[in-house]
């Protein structure tokens, strides 16, 4: 089956690193990677500094990590947009074709409806489940609608693949100061934060880790032979 995607952008750091291994892992050579800022920074100029339109795409995958709002995900889910909302909910839809291909290739994948909620990660089991309530989602992230919005405006076919790494179910850590104006992650304040709320690091640092493999492991799937590439979860 044939993907024809040009270009995955997924989000910098622990999550581009767990996507290039994927693709290592699936002996895939020819998708171009580029990693963008942590959250809803100015997606044209990340993307003109990244020289994404060099060679303009047709096709583009966005991946990375999310957030469950809903009970239904656990982590470790593997989740297909559908569609996407921002806080002041405008929607932009995923492009059917590529999102329908990506949906027969996969083994196990939910389809679904998302919130980009952008200024800050939503780390509280109580809001989670409000926001579910109040936009009608079942994940959240933090870069998906800009991103999606903007290539859209450009004629690119975008389709969005995440993995739950935190669920509605507990609190993680109180992040709000951990990302700075560049989109990247703040080690102190991460720090701080894990060391003040010992009980949701946990659930933090178990999620990531679920999360980035199941991130991998989907990756090279997609890009791999079915029979040769199997989801688990340890």
């Amino acid at each position: 089956m044939n993907l024809s995607i040009d270009t995955i952008l997924v989000p910098q750091g622990a999550e581009y690193q767990a996507v290039c291994r994927g693709l290592k892992q699936a002996n895939c050579q020819k998708t171009r990677v580029l990693s963008i800022p942590i959250g809803v920074n100015n997606p044209s100029k990340s993307l003109e500094i990244k020289a994404f339109y060099q060679t303009k795409p047709q096709r583009v995958l966005m991946m990375g990590l999310c957030g469950g709002l809903s009970p239904k995900h656990s982590v470790g889910d593997v989740v297909l947009y559908r569609d996407c909302y921002d806080r002041h909910r405008h929607c932009c839809a995923t492009d059917t074709e590529l999102t329908d291909t990506i949906e027969r290739k996969l083994q196990r994948v939910s389809i679904v409806t998302a919130l980009t909620f952008g200024d800050r990660p939503i780390c509280q089991a109580a809001e989670k489940l409000d926001l579910a309530q109040t936009y009608s989602t079942s994940v959240v992230d933090m870069e998906g609608y800009v991103y999606l919005e903007e290539l859209q405006k450009q004629n690119i076919a975008v389709a969005m693949l995440r993995v739950v790494s935190d669920d509605a179910v507990g609190d993680i850590p109180n992040l709000d100061s951990a990302i700075d104006c560049n989109g990247n992650l703040k080690v102190l304040p991460i720090a701080i934060a894990m060391l003040q709320q010992p009980i949701a690091a946990t659930r933090l640092i178990r999620g990531s880790l679920t999360g980035l493999k199941v991130l991998q492991q989907v990756t090279a799937e997609l890009y791999g032979r079915r029979e040769k590439t199997r989801l688990a979860i340890s």
